[in-house]
């Protein structure tokens, strides 16, 4: 598996994993570069809210959808397609059409909401690279830069020291350097 370049700090509280990631930003670091990991949630702060647009609810709706017209077609069609005696009475029961309509809609909306979890937490990884730092299970907060460019990292670092990191680390090429 390749190893990604990345150059972070590890921050003790989340006002100084703040700055850090203002400090990134103010030199010209792209947000689609920047890495944040937090052992827990931070919601009153920026760095936290980084990666909250989810397209989810909607790909739930339509899993949704798309199971109920299938559970109604479904359940249409097996009536239609071998017919009872029913004495008069309709031959699509709406009761039974609209449990089986239902059920499907239901299963629609949590396979595609399980699925789309799945692919956007990356799981499995499929040998992807990314960065494993066991200090985030620690209580650390992680905010660093992917693939910087070797000239900025001297800036960089003195920039998520002069943040409050408690430790600057670098992994891929700018490891050994």
């Amino acid at each position: 598996m390749s190893k990604l370049t990345t150059i972070y700090g590890l921050f003790a509280d989340p006002d100084s994993a703040e700055r850090g990631m203002n400090s990134l930003r103010a030199a010209g670091v792209s947000a689609d570069r920047i890495v944040v990991m937090s052992p827990e949630p931070f919601d009153e702060y920026a760095f936290s809210r980084r990666d909250r647009k989810t397209a989810m609810p909607w790909i739930a709706a339509l899993g949704g959808l798309i199971g109920g017209i299938s559970g109604y077609s479904l359940a249409w069609y097996t009536q239609v397609a071998y017919p009872l005696v029913t004495g008069g009475m309709p031959l699509v029961a709406k009761w039974p059409t609209g449990i089986v309509t239902y059920e499907l809609t239901m299963l629609g909306a949590i396979l595609t909401t399980l699925v789309t979890l799945l692919i956007t937490a990356r799981i499995p990884n499929w040998g992807e690279p990314s960065i494993a730092e066991p200090e985030v299970s620690n209580g650390k907060i992680l905010i660093g830069v992917v693939e910087p460019a070797e000239s900025a990292r001297s800036d960089l670092e003195n920039r998520l020291r002069s943040a409050g990191a408690e430790e600057i680390k670098a992994s891929g090429r700018l490891s050994a350097a």
